[in-house]
């Protein structure tokens, strides 16, 4: 800066020699070109600025020419891919991450993208295999107590049966041989002491005769008489007895022994129903201790699978991005990057795999424009990175809904348009990097076209502005197809005439379309001077330049 200063610095000796050489000061020669200035500008003010044949103006003109051009789309965006795999946390818990991948490296599937910290994980599975080998014991101890009381409850039922089998065949013995045995024994007793009776009874009538004749002492008789008198009480004893023991004493017998068997029966069935009320203890008791067995084998697995799932690989190729380096939407994430010690929630999104491989164009276009694009269409990418490179790619898909603008612009209707791009991976393309894209809708062959700024609309109507009268006149024109830069006319222009590519100064205008001419052609003539337009010498003077050019 100083060595400028220097540089630029003019000695005052020279001002001298200058001053005295042309004889005149530098305050005349600064007065001087303020007067020439003034003068320019006072003779472009009368000119009205509008000299279009001059060489700043030109460019300003437009010849109407025949040709073809291509209908496109604009449309900004940003690059994506067409696969884009997320990988998060995949640990039930929250974890801490011991390696992670550098962000941008390229991975290729199977290799590591991160690990996590499975210290807990292994002291689980270490405290689980005590608890498991307790409960394989308690399931063997439940088992065998269950088999001892299987057997337990088949030894006394077996011994129920067998006591009904005596009682069973206590009542047949008794019925076929004891009840007969004493029926016929009263039955005999009561036979004999009928003879008896008979003998002792006919005896003591015999013994009449024999004591009434002197054959007989008397005290013979008498005992003839008291034997008689035994035998009949005797008789009488033993049909009591007989009829005791049918009535009563064989049917208590019975009874007793009928009962014993219903006994011996109703005691198979508590033993059963005991036992099988043990049985029941012991089942769920096997039951419960193999489902804690099983329970905890089955979460031993999901710890393994857990401790597998700490070295996190890559299930595709791709390009490693941060989550923390995707942003999306208005929110901002306020966590940094993942690293060695960054603690992680369970299912947390970490890193994302974008497959360079296929790049796709996500760019919005206006939901005017959405219904004319359709897939397979081709269409040109510009990524913000690389300007100047063209990528052809073609329309793959139109959204289905349209997103608003948000609270900045609500009432704006958007539709996403996934542009799939022809790359490679020399081109350097990453996701995110902004771009624009041109959607070709199809091509205008051989039709009268002029460039889109040089036509204005009022109302319904189109018009261009053509020279007339040294100015410049409203002529209403028909559109037809058009696009970003070019649009066709249809009727209104005809060849090699010239137009305006700008909005003229009021002042350059020397005839408008009037409302009710909105319809006509727009080429009426003016009728002398309009207001605001230019001089007649002005007017005739630029038509004439005009003419030159």
């Amino acid at each position: 800066m100083i060595r400028m200063i220097t540089h630029g610095a003019i000695p005052m000796k020279n001002e001298v020699s200058i001053r005295s050489r042309f004889g005149f000061s530098t305050t005349a020669v600064i007065v001087g070109v303020v007067v020439v200035v003034i003068g320019v500008i006072l003779l472009l003010t009368m000119r009205g600025g509008t000299d279009y044949a001059s060489g700043q103006k030109i460019i300003d003109i437009h010849t109407v020419k025949r040709g073809d051009f291509r209908i496109k789309i604009p449309a900004n965006g940003e690059l994506t891919t067409s696969q884009l795999v997320e990988v998060r946390n995949p640990l039930e818990t929250s974890g801490v991450i011991n390696k992670i991948t550098e962000e941008g490296t390229y991975v290729n599937k199977g290799d590591v993208l991160f690990q996590l910290n499975d210290d807990q994980i292994r002291q689980k599975i270490k405290d689980l295999n005590e608890k498991i080998l307790d409960q394989t014991n308690r399931v063997v101890t439940s088992e065998q107590s269950l088999a001892i009381a299987k057997s337990a409850m088949e030894s006394d039922l077996d011994k129920a049966d067998l006591n009904i089998e005596i009682a069973e065949l206590a009542l047949q013995a008794w019925r076929e041989g004891e009840h007969i045995q004493n029926e016929q024994k009263f039955k005999l007793k009561l036979e004999t002491t009928k003879i008896n009776d008979e003998r002792l009874v006919k005896r003591f009538e015999e013994a009449k005769d024999l004591v009434e004749n002197g054959f007989i002492s008397r005290d013979e008789y008498e005992r003839d008489r008291i034997a008689m008198i035994e035998s009949t009480a005797a008789v009488k004893e033993a049909e009591i007895s007989l009829d005791v023991y049918k009535r009563f004493t064989s049917k208590q017998d019975e009874k007793k022994r009928v009962s014993d068997l219903e006994q011996a029966s109703s005691e198979k069935g508590r033993v059963k129903q005991r036992h099988q009320a043990e049985m029941v203890t012991q089942v769920a008791t096997v039951e419960s201790d193999k489902s804690k067995l099983a329970g905890s084998n089955e979460r031993k697995m999901e710890l393994e699978e857990q401790l597998e799932k700490c070295l996190v690989l890559a299930p595709t190729d791709g390009l490693v991005v941060y989550r923390s380096s995707m942003r999306e939407g208005r929110g901002r994430d306020d966590q940094g990057p993942p690293m060695i010690g960054t603690s992680l929630s369970p299912n947390q999104l970490v890193i994302l795999l974008p497959n360079t491989s296929q790049m796709v164009a996500s760019v919005k276009v206006s939901e005017a424009l959405s219904g004319r694009i359709k897939s397979g269409m081709p269409a040109t990418v510009f990524s913000d990175a690389f300007p100047n490179m063209a990528i052809e790619g073609e329309v793959g898909s139109v959204s289905v809904m349209a997103k608003d603008g948000g609270w900045r612009d609500p009432n704006r209707r958007d539709y996403t348009v996934l542009i799939m791009l022809k790359t490679d991976a020399s081109m350097g393309l990453k996701p995110s990097m902004r771009c624009r894209a041109e959607i070709e809708l199809g091509l205008v062959n051989d039709v009268i076209s002029v460039p889109i700024q040089s036509v204005f609309r009022e109302g319904a109507s189109s018009f261009v502005y053509v020279p007339a009268d040294g100015g410049w006149s409203q002529r209403k024109v028909n559109v037809g197809r058009a696009s970003e830069l070019a649009v066709e006319i249809t009727e209104g222009l005809d060849l090699d005439e010239k137009i305006l590519l700008r909005r003229p100064d009021a002042v350059e205008v020397v005839d408008k379309l009037e409302g009710k001419n909105r319809g006509g052609d727009g080429s009426s003539k003016p009728k002398g001077e309009k207001p605001g337009g230019p001089p007649a010498k002005i007017a005739s003077k630029k038509a004439d330049d005009v003419k030159s050019s």
